[in-house]
């Protein structure tokens, strides 16, 4: 069996999904990026359906209240240059519901973290600069 993961951040998806993981799956210190937060923000807004809106708001309180986010700090900005310019090399886009997944893996190389996702596709493009795990 691999050894864990000491630290790593956990995208939007790992968050969501977190009550339904194998904690032998995750690194052992869960790291969420206030870009995580940022999208859990939004999510209550982006659904009509009031029960939804629920569970989507409770999600961000809890957390808010479990995580001390990592800051999209200077070393993060200057960073997603480097994502950036790798995913338009890859032939990949790079604007749209695509931008908050790329300062996501920007916050994670800055950090010198490596990324837990569900969705690995993502990320395609970056395996040089990010350490992507799938979960």
């Amino acid at each position: 069996m691999p050894e864990r993961v000491a630290r790593g951040i956990v995208d939007t998806s790992v968050v969501i999904d977190l009550d339904h993981l194998d904690p032998s799956d995750l690194p052992e210190e869960l790291v969420v990026s206030a870009i995580t937060l940022a999208e859990l923000a939004a999510g209550p807004h982006a659904t009509d359906d009031p029960e939804e809106r629920a569970r989507r708001q409770d999600r961000l309180q809890r957390t808010e209240a479990t995580f001390d986010p990592l800051a999209f700090d200077d070393a993060s900005a200057r960073a997603y240059g480097r994502v950036y310019a790798a995913v338009a090399a890859a032939g990949r886009k790079t604007r749209g519901r695509r931008s908050v997944d790329l300062l996501l893996a920007a916050s994670a190389l800055a950090a010198d973290l490596p990324l837990f996702t569900r969705n690995p596709e993502d990320f395609a493009g970056l395996e040089a600069l990010v350490d992507v795990h799938t979960v």
